[in-house]
């Protein structure tokens, strides 16, 4: 053996002497261990067959050489010759790659003999159409809310869409996080998405002029834009927007305190096709913006709503001499405009179209400007006037009786008015009048107005009066005398109102109630709902008696046994127990679709089978409050009402 380790000559592994100064060290011999496989033929070298650390240390460099170390120019130029499902799959690859496809445009795209090498050039110009056919379809539609509102996801919805339709509606309502939506995020939907056609950006600090700019430069199709809580957004972008985007037709801008009348000029100059247009705190925007905008788009705009804006009877006489074509005006919050600029607007002549108007919280309202706006709009068919404190009983009856075609009027807060004004409307109101609306007006009160002779009402169908504490009983027989004809009725919160004043009314009711809200009214007893039951119930649709703590079971035997159409019944807060729920169950006509009963603490576990039996019809029912009822009935009412959806 120790000739084997202690031969020389031309045979040695190592030709010229050994390697080692002494070939027997065992060390030296056992540290090629498993590692290799060696054969001494004579003057041969040795074969290895297993690999060295010095060959994997070779192959994990060739494993990192990738596409990514090219720079972003490189793979741009890939990335745009590729078929659109190539790119979105490449765009989950990472959010390098993302960000870069989310960045090409249409027209850089390259869809040539490269990736469609087989095909003739006449097909590929057709293909081309198909794709851009496709992208212009637009009806895909993406939100994005709080947290979820990144640069990273809207640049997924901008490569993602744009082989499947094309997106038409994005609405972005952000959170200021950190995180949170930026000029980027917009240029990836202006490149990828030239299909937008409505865009709705709310709360965004961090997108400015540059994200907005890019949108118009890209998506030339954008009909609807909707800026909320935008102060980074100015004057530029709305330039480049009524630069770039002529089919607009819709804007909307609230608290965006840069943007002022430069840029609504522009837009008004621009946009020939411009219909719809609010505008609400903006503290730049004043006469000269919305007198601008009004007079350049006067055959076209058909509706507008200012509120808490700096403008004063200026812009009023304006859009009462060019507003042709406006069809409904809201007027909210508007400090600086006086009496002269209500009664230059109704004597403008130019709203001849108006069909509805709502004021709120306009102190330059009197009579004399609401009867001048009564006069010069002829088609007025709905009439709102909420918190206008200057406008008495005169002022009202005047308008109604100027308002020939009103069909509906609704008063909310206007404490000056009074029992003679409400009344005096509905004695001067057209044959149109249909509904009328009585809210939280403390200036009415129960008095005995003594009328000889009445001129009907027939034409009014609905009546709601709701909060008004001074609303009683002698109010209510005269309404019956007055109003023949009605069939939806809402007296919530009458707390004045008993059963002398209600049955009084129902009398008078010839065509059949269907709608009914006694909420509230905790004077009302099961006498006056037993006799509602009886005279009303084949045409009783809806019964609202929440908080009627006088109500009890014999109202719901009678509802049982006579409304054999009633779909929606609210008993919260009433003394029913399980009897009445039962009587209810037995009614076979009775097919209730929504049943409330919260609050109702008489109600137990007994009432189980009952509400199984009527849940074959129930898709809603309203168990908050019942003390009395467990949670394990809870549960099996969940599992065997599996179609009605259960508050508890």
């Amino acid at each position: 053996m120790s000739k084997i380790f202690g031969f020389t000559g031309n045979d040695d592994f190592c030709p010229g002497g050994s390697i080692y100064s002494n070939p027997k060290e065992p060390s030296l011999f056992l540290s090629l261990g498993n590692h290799v496989d060696v054969y001494f033929p004579s003057r041969k070298r040795s074969r290895i067959s297993a690999p060295f650390v010095f060959i994997e240390e070779r192959s994990q460099k060739k494993k990192k050489a990738s596409i990514d170390v090219l720079p972003d120019e490189c793979i741009f130029e890939i990335f745009r010759r590729l078929p659109g499902e190539g790119r979105s799959t490449c765009a989950s690859v990472s959010r390098r790659w993302l960000m870069l496809l989310s960045n090409i445009r249409r027209e850089e795209l390259c869809c040539g003999k490269t990736a469609l090498s087989s095909k003739s050039e006449e097909d590929i110009t057709e293909k081309k159409g198909e794709v851009q056919d496709i992208e212009s379809e637009g009806y895909l539609s993406r939100s994005l809310e709080g947290k979820k509102a990144t640069d990273v996801r809207l640049a997924a919805i901008a490569v993602g869409t744009a082989s499947r339709g094309g997106l038409g509606k994005l609405v972005i309502r952000g959170s200021n996080s950190g995180c949170g939506v930026t000029d980027g995020g917009l240029k990836a939907i202006a490149c990828g998405c030239p299909s937008l056609r409505v865009l709705s950006l709310w709360n965004l600090t961090s997108v400015g002029d540059e994200g907005l700019c890019e949108i118009a430069d890209g998506c030339h199709l954008l009909e609807k834009l909707d800026l909320s809580q935008c102060p980074a957004i100015s004057d530029k972008a709305l330039f480049a927007i009524a630069k770039n985007c002529p089919n607009l037709t819709e804007l909307t801008m609230e608290s965006c305190s840069n943007i002022g009348n430069s840029g609504l000029q522009a837009v008004g100059r621009s946009c020939p096709n411009l219909k719809r247009i609010s505008i609400n705190n903006c503290p730049l925007v004043g006469d000269q913006g919305i007198a601008s905008l009004v007079a350049a788009t006067s055959y076209v705009l058909t509706k507008v709503k200012l509120q808490a804006l700096n403008i004063s009877d200026v812009s009023l006489a304006v859009i009462g001499h060019y507003g042709k074509a406006i069809t409904d005006l809201v007027l909210t919050s508007l400090p600086n405009v006086g009496e002269r600029g209500f009664w230059i607007m109704g004597n403008g002549q130019g709203l001849q179209k108006l069909k509805s108007i709502t004021i709120t919280s306009c102190q330059g309202v009197t009579d004399m400007g609401l009867e001048a706006a009564g006069k010069g709009c002829p088609n007025l068919k709905h009439f709102c006037l909420r918190k206008c404190v200057s406008v008495s009983d005169n002022g009202l009856v005047s308008f109604v009786k100027s308002a020939g075609s009103l069909e509906s009027l609704q008063l909310e807060e206007c404490h000056r008015i009074t029992q003679f004004g409400f009344f005096g409307s509905l004695l001067n109101c057209g044959k149109k009048l249909k509904a009328v609306s009585l809210v939280y007006c403390l200036g009415i009160k129960d008095l005995n107005v003594g009328l000889s002779q009445l001129s009907l009402c027939e034409s009014l169908r609905s009546l709601c009066i709701r909060n008004c504490p001074g609303f009683g009983n002698s109010s209510l027989a005269v309404l019956g005398k007055l109003c023949p004809q009605l069939h939806h009725l809402d007296f919530s919160g009458l707390e004045g109102i008993t059963d002398a004043g209600l049955h009084s009314l129902l009398e008078s009711c010839k065509a059949g109630l269907t709608k009914v809200n006694l909420s509230g009214c905790v004077n009302l007893t099961d006498k006056v709902v037993s006799a509602m039951a009886e005279s009303h119930g084949w045409t009783l649709e809806m019964i609202n008696l929440e908080g009627c703590r006088q109500i009890s079971d014999a109202s719901l035997v009678t509802i049982a046994d006579n409304c054999h159409l009633l779909s929606d019944l609210d008993v919260s807060r009433c003394t029913i127990t399980d009897f009445g729920v039962s009587a209810l169950a037995r009614a076979n006509h009775l097919n209730l679709q929504i049943l409330s009963m919260s609050g109702c603490s008489l109600i137990s576990d007994k009432s189980l089978p009952a509400l199984g039996i009527m849940g074959q019809t129930l898709v809603g029912l309203n168990l908050q409050h019942c003390k009395a009822i467990s949670n394990s009935t809870v549960d099996r009412l969940v599992e065997e009402l599996w179609r009605c959806d259960i508050l508890s």
